[in-house]
């Protein structure tokens, strides 16, 4: 029996619709070190838990 195996990463696309913003914007933050991503074999990926851990840091940013 083959496991099937649980995607954690998601692309640019993924990520712009996931934050409900451009992909333009995703593709700057990232280039711009301003996200947190990984390059591998020179595409962005990017990690859902640590997404989550980034929105949460800016909101509390936000009302500080």
């Amino acid at each position: 029996m083959v496991q099937e195996v649980k995607r954690t990463t998601l692309t640019m696309k993924e990520v712009a619709d996931y934050l409900g913003i451009s992909y333009w914007l995703i593709n700057q933050l990232a280039k711009r070190k301003q996200i947190p991503c990984s390059k591998v074999g020179g595409k962005y990926l990017f990690r859902v838990k640590v997404l989550d851990e980034y929105l949460t840091q800016k909101e509390k940013a936000s009302v500080q």
